[in-house]
């Protein structure tokens, strides 16, 4: 009986060795960055495959939203394995970058130590290309984000057309004028006091700030030629700001994709919604020609 034990044990042993070999890994980078004059972390998670096919890989550029940091997406879902799943199952590359509390993901034309639009365009996409092995062009780049990084993935995807094929957003900041928002007046001010310091005052009082605003830019979107995802929850206090893009860009005749689903701003939603995106977007890496085969 011991003898039999021992090799259901070993075997076992086994088996949980050889999964969690096969599981994608992550690894934690340090990057320098000349605009803000900082160390900037950010997540890399790598699929298992990834040692295995010796071919360039797509790349997803995930952000996270405000008070945040880049371990939000590993460490705050309920399943703290869904980004190693993602990862494994479409064959591709999840970054998740550092965008401090607060900025946005625009740069400040008044804070220098607020340029996070440089970075994650610039200083991110030179990093992670000169590190790994990836598609370094926009037909395998990838960007979306959640709450203030979903109004981060559109931004900065419609300011550089020409580095990302597709972006999108959940329960993103589709207007930074906070007055569109179903929050308590103290956190309106709050905000809205941010982005004065970040942006100056607005010279606006019923559209602040429309360059840096995804309903403001509705025309250069369509221009840019994105494949577009964005999605919110129906109880969720940004809910009037995304219906109010998904109408302006239905307007504008630009293709889009948007969903309505039950649910607040919750990491819950969030767990939920990046699957349904991750299949969006494998589709169009799979049309771009750049999709790892799925084993």
């Amino acid at each position: 009986m011991n003898l039999v034990k021992n090799l259901l044990l070993v075997g076992f042993s086994w088996c949980f060795f050889a999964s969690t070999s096969q599981a994608a890994k992550v690894d934690t980078l340090d990057i320098s960055s000349k605009v803000m004059q900082k160390n900037i972390r950010a997540a890399v998670v790598l699929p298992a495959s990834y040692k295995k096919a010796k071919k360039p890989y797509p790349v997803l550029y995930l952000l996270h939203g405000g008070t945040g940091n880049f371990r939000d997406w590993l460490t705050k879902t309920p399943d703290k394995t869904l980004l190693h799943r993602l990862a494994d199952q479409y064959n591709l590359i999840i970054v998740t970058p550092d965008g401090g509390p607060t900025s946005y993901y625009f740069d400040s034309p008044l804070d220098k130590t607020s340029q996070y639009e440089t970075f994650i365009s610039k200083e991110l996409l030179e990093k992670i290309d000169g590190t790994y092995r990836t598609v370094h062009e926009r037909k395998g780049r990838i960007i979306a984000g959640l709450s203030m990084g979903g109004h981060g993935a559109i931004y900065i995807a419609t300011k550089h057309p020409d580095l990302y094929c597709a972006a999108g957003s959940m329960s993103g900041v589709m207007n930074i004028n906070t007055a569109t928002w179903k929050v308590p007046a103290e956190f309106a001010q709050s905000r809205a006091q941010n982005f004065a310091r970040l942006l100056g005052a607005p010279q606006d009082s019923l559209n602040p700030y429309s360059a840096y605003t995804a309903v403001g830019m509705t025309d250069q979107i369509k221009a840019s030629g994105l494949k577009l995802i964005f999605d919110c929850g129906v109880d969720d206090f940004l809910i009037e700001p995304n219906r109010d893009l998904h109408r302006r860009l239905t307007a504008n005749k630009t293709p889009h994709d948007y969903t309505e689903r039950p649910g607040g701003h919750t990491w819950q939603y969030w767990e939920n919604a990046l699957p349904y995106q991750l299949i969006f977007f494998h589709k169009v890496l799979v049309a771009n020609g750049v999709a790892i085969p799925l084993s």
